[in-house]
């Protein structure tokens, strides 16, 4: 079945060394209300490896029951003078302890793209990840997604790193692709870079993106504790703890 799902990326600077605060915050304490009320899955949240990316920083994305379940979303978090379901004032309160901003983007995922619950039925785990951002020619997000599907599977799939999504962009010009690897150890990781410009399959995977792919950014990620590509599971209730004890 066609994976017709949508999903919210998102990027979030964290204040100070408030990241795994944060983190549990999102998933613990988040997720299961957004489980009931609004039918949204944790896809993932992930730190974000400073040394290839700004710091400190956490990647979430959250998994939407489509276009509908994304403006049913819509309607319950903005159908309010402040902007903000009254009801979550308090939780909204406590995130901003930990967060400064964020930039978030609506993503469609290519149609063979497994949902979450694909995923942890699978098994799919990473000691780390590889999330790369590609800035495409304008309209031909769909054939870049084609060829990660018919290209780079295999080539990325020769230094044993499985696909875990790929994306595009929606509300912009067809212009920009975002593909998230999971990487079986920081060894496999290194061997991989390693290759960028001497290994047969890589080489032909950039000569099949060339004219399409106008530029990328790969940077890693690893797992939040309750992120369900580590755990096989959506967090629950019982996950929470006393904040001021993470």
């Amino acid at each position: 079945m066609a994976n017709d799902k949508i999903y919210i990326h998102e990027v979030i600077d964290i204040i100070g060394h408030n990241r795994a605060r944060y983190m549990h915050h999102m998933t613990a304490n988040w997720s299961p209300i957004a489980q009931v009320e609004r039918n949204q899955l944790c896809f993932g949240v992930w730190g974000v490896v400073g040394s290839t990316k700004r710091w400190p920083e956490v990647v979430n994305l959250w998994e939407e029951d489509g276009l509908d379940g994304m403006a049913s979303s819509f309607r319950h978090e903005f159908n309010h003078a402040s902007l903000q379901n009254p009801s979550l004032a308090e939780w909204w309160a406590e995130a901003a302890k930990y967060r400064n901003s964020g930039v978030d983007r609506l993503l469609r995922p290519a149609p063979w793209t497994r949902t979450i619950r694909e995923l942890n039925a699978a098994e799919i785990r990473g000691e780390a990840y590889a999330h790369e951002i590609v800035q495409i020619e304008p309209g031909h997000s769909p054939d870049y997604l084609d060829l990660v599907r018919d290209v780079g599977v295999g080539a990325y799939g020769e230094f044993d790193f499985e696909l875990v999504g790929a994306f595009e962009t929606l509300m912009v010009n067809d212009s920009e692709c975002i593909v998230i690897w999971a990487i079986p150890s920081w060894e496999a990781w290194a061997e991989f870079e390693r290759a960028q410009r001497s290994a047969a399959n890589i080489l032909g995977w950039r000569k099949a993106i060339r004219g399409i792919a106008h530029d990328w950014h790969r940077f890693l990620l690893v797992d939040s504790p309750l992120c369900p590509l580590r755990t096989g599971r959506q967090p629950e209730e019982g996950d929470r703890r006393p904040l001021d004890e993470i």
